[in-house]
């Protein structure tokens, strides 16, 4: 093929390597080619999108957004269809700019029926039936003070602030009592949260609290939504025997690369709980869950995928 090579890249902005509402994508588009090509068009795309797909019993439903579309224009052919516009055989470099609307739109996040892409998108039409295409994604931060919340829930969470509750179980004539507490409400990715659990054990039996970080995926379509949960096991605390109490603490790591808490966009949500189950014999075990908001760590670098360039004929018909 005479189009050896085509790929898009973009400059960096900060640390982090994230875009965000506001900021300046520029970037280069290179082609090398064998010899000298004639082209009908040659453009750069920008484009941010949420979409949402999930099937039930037999029927699609999905559903997508569109935030923003840009588009670049290197080379268009004039006479519209002889390809007279030319690209010299070599490396050839063309250079684009775009400014990102400053507009609220959520963060780059990939979910298990949904996910919301930034991309730039490179693509060398030489005719009808012979067109090259390059892609290259870009990592998006939202500008949202508070994409974990709506307006009437910010009042009520304090995300610095102790969180409790209490949970009675009966067996038979016995009882166990277990209350827990958080330290706080939101934590940053990567950081750790404190969990003190007490146990008071009138039963007969042994009793071992479990420790999880509970996820909740929620995607809407036509009306329709649709949930997928994910429990992690953290941890097992101490065994607490018949007829006695005990009062433990649980340091639970977030990891870093979980995506952050979101509820600021329309087709999709991300929600996090911490889990605390009692392991009792022979019966269903009770427990405990509290809110927690997952925030956005401290910047880190941003490893940049390698880029790929495809090549593919579009044969008529």
């Amino acid at each position: 093929m005479t189009v050896k090579h085509l790929s898009v890249d973009y400059n960096k902005v900060n640390e982090r390597g994230t875009f965000s509402p506001g900021d300046t994508l520029s970037g280069k588009v290179t082609v090398v080619t064998s010899k000298e090509i004639k082209v009908q068009c040659f453009l750069v795309k920008a484009k941010g999108k949420a979409k949402v797909t999930w099937c039930e019993q037999g029927q699609t439903h999905s559903n997508k957004k569109k935030y923003f579309y840009f588009e670049h224009i290197i080379l268009q052919d004039k006479n519209k269809g002889d390809g007279s516009e030319i690209i010299s055989p070599g490396r050839n470099v063309y250079p684009f700019t775009f400014v990102i609307p400053k507009t609220d739109m959520p963060s780059s996040y990939e979910g298990k029926w949904g996910k919301i892409t930034y991309s730039l998108r490179a693509q060398l039409t030489q005719s009808i039936w012979l067109v090259n295409k390059t892609k290259a994604e870009f990592p998006f931060l939202t500008k949202s003070e508070f994409p974990f919340a709506s307006k009437s829930e910010m009042i009520i969470i304090g995300l610095k602030e102790q969180h409790h509750a209490t949970r009675i179980s009966f067996y038979g004539s016995a009882k166990v009592t277990m209350n827990v507490t958080t330290e706080k409400v939101g934590v940053k990715q990567g950081e750790a949260v404190g969990v003190s659990v007490e146990v008071v054990n009138d039963s007969a039996h042994t009793v071992t609290p479990k420790f999880y970080l509970c996820e909740k995926q929620t995607f809407a379509a036509q009306s329709k939504r649709v949930v997928y949960t994910n429990d992690t096991l953290c941890g097992t605390g101490d065994s607490v025997p018949a007829e006695t109490s005990l009062t433990m603490t649980k340091v639970l790591s977030i990891p870093p690369q979980l995506p952050p808490t979101f509820f600021n966009c329309c087709m999709m949500k991300l929600e996090y709980r911490i889990k605390v189950t009692l392991d009792v014999p022979l019966a269903k075990d009770p427990e405990i869950k509290l809110p927690l908001v997952i925030l956005l760590g401290s910047p880190k670098p941003h490893q940049q995928k390698p880029k790929r360039s495809i090549w593919f004929r579009k044969l008529p018909g």
